[in-house]
């Protein structure tokens, strides 16, 4: 993939709230998604446009959309078979759809079919991008591993293998949900209490979340066979935002030997849009810039290319509204930033490690990178750090305080890429909130 006119900053499209500064979805970007119009019927893939999503069912029907794209592979409830198209198919689509939608000659066509083709994004249902068979959360943002290990593993914060190897663990597909799903505080089992033997069971009380980029599989690979790193980038078909919902004192108790179980599986909350590798070509960034004294990746998992342009560089930011706030009409206020480049180990890293083994990746496999932090306190992502286990309450404008999350709190997650040259394009929201236990 190269830098062609659908990253041009001057374009324009037909479609007025695209032309806004503020939109996440410009004409340079159009994600993809799965939406159920306010109409009703069965969720259908489109793209989104400035407030807008265009309908590729009725795209398709009309005609419009390239060759490549089948027809078994837009008629779906899912994006699954859209994304095992592989990755030329994908950006032809995208040239294709923007086209149609820019304001020049090209997009006379479908602006006389506008109402087949739009439905408005406020009135729709956002669903689920795919049917996700596996997920697998990676732990590959360093800042966070030093700040987590000193809190959960104080003799061992960063475990010795980190600089060698991505870590990661299986994590459970079937609680994944789109933004908007509200998240039960779940039961366990919590360390037992001071000058207590036997631990404690009952609803969690330090609820946390983690600020993650989360990327999705394309055509995926043969059981036995693997990804090599310099193909590894034309799997990911494109990323969203990731909220990987955790019990921070079930885990502390659970955890060892075989890591997080119950203290993660309860709930994920992706964004519904998942912006496009195509897309993000201008937001590319360096991998992350390994000290000195740091060992090199082993040769399967190093690429010039890959070391020169493997992270992205994604603004991201967490918005906290709890249930006070709602009632008296306070807009939410941003607790935390951070950005998508602080990972140590690239996507295409993660994708390589994770089929090093043979083990087979799926269309539409969802992969989380871990929480990213920054290396300074101004750059967190989760109120475990935060607020230092709890030890270092935050205050909020309304004078509440916080250690950890309670019942009707609401957090957003926001992402947005910037770049001198270029035009600003953005993920959406992942929302989630907080219901009490039953």
């Amino acid at each position: 993939m190269t830098l062609d006119e659908t990253h041009d900053p001057a374009r324009r499209s037909w479609v007025d709230s695209a032309n806004n500064r503020a939109t996440d979805f410009p004409i340079q970007n159009l994600p993809l998604g799965m939406f159920t119009p306010g109409s009703g019927g069965e969720p259908r893939p489109g793209i989104a446009i400035g407030d807008n999503i265009l309908d590729l069912v009725a795209a398709h029907q009309l005609k419009l959309l390239p060759e490549s794209i089948r027809e078994e592979a837009v008629f779906q409830s899912t994006l699954n078979a859209l994304f095992a198209s592989g990755p030329r198919p994908l950006q032809e689509l995208r040239r294709r759809v923007g086209e149609l939608l820019d304001a020049g000659p090209t997009g006379m066509i479908a602006r006389d079919c506008a109402s087949k083709l739009l439905h408005n994004m406020g009135s729709s249902t956002l669903h689920r991008p795919t049917a996700i068979a596996n997920y697998t959360d990676f732990y590959a943002g360093i800042h966070h591993a030093i700040a987590a290990g000193v809190q959960l593993t104080p003799d061992d914060p960063l475990p010795t293998n980190y600089k060698w190897v991505p870590i990661a663990y299986h994590g459970r597909a079937s609680s994944v949900r789109a933004s908007g799903a509200s998240v039960r505080r779940p039961w366990g089992q919590r360390p037992p209490a001071a000058g207590e033997s036997a631990p404690a069971f009952g609803p969690c009380e330090r609820l946390d979340f983690e600020l993650e980029m989360g990327f999705y599989i394309g055509a995926g690979n043969q059981q036995g066979e693997s990804i090599p790193l310099e193909l590894a980038g034309d799997q990911i078909v494109g990323y969203s935002l990731l909220n990987d919902w955790s019990a921070r004192d079930v885990q502390r108790w659970e955890m060892f030997p075989l890591g997080p179980f119950l203290s993660k599986s309860f709930a994920t909350s992706i964004s519904p849009w998942v912006v496009t590798a195509d897309a993000l070509l201008p937001f590319r960034a360096p991998a992350f810039a390994r000290p000195v004294d740091d060992p090199q990746p082993l040769p399967y998992l190093l690429d010039e290319k890959d070391r020169a342009e493997g992270n992205l560089d994604v603004i991201l930011s967490v918005f906290l509204s709890t249930e006070r706030m709602r009632a008296n009409g306070e807009k939410p206020v941003e607790i935390m930033a951070s950005n998508a480049r602080h990972v140590y180990w690239t996507p295409a890293q993660m994708v390589t490690h994770h089929t090093v083994n043979g083990c087979n990746l799926m269309p539409g496999d969802l992969i989380g990178t871990g929480t990213i932090s920054g290396p300074s306190d101004a750059e967190l992502g989760s109120m475990l750090e935060l607020t230092v286990g709890g030890h270092r309450p935050i205050s909020l404008p309304n004078g509440e305080r916080r250690t950890f999350l309670a019942d009707g709190d609401e957090i957003t997650i926001r992402g947005r890429c910037e770049r001198a040259g270029f035009a600003a394009i953005g993920f959406g929201s992942c929302i989630g909130t907080i219901v009490a236990a039953r």
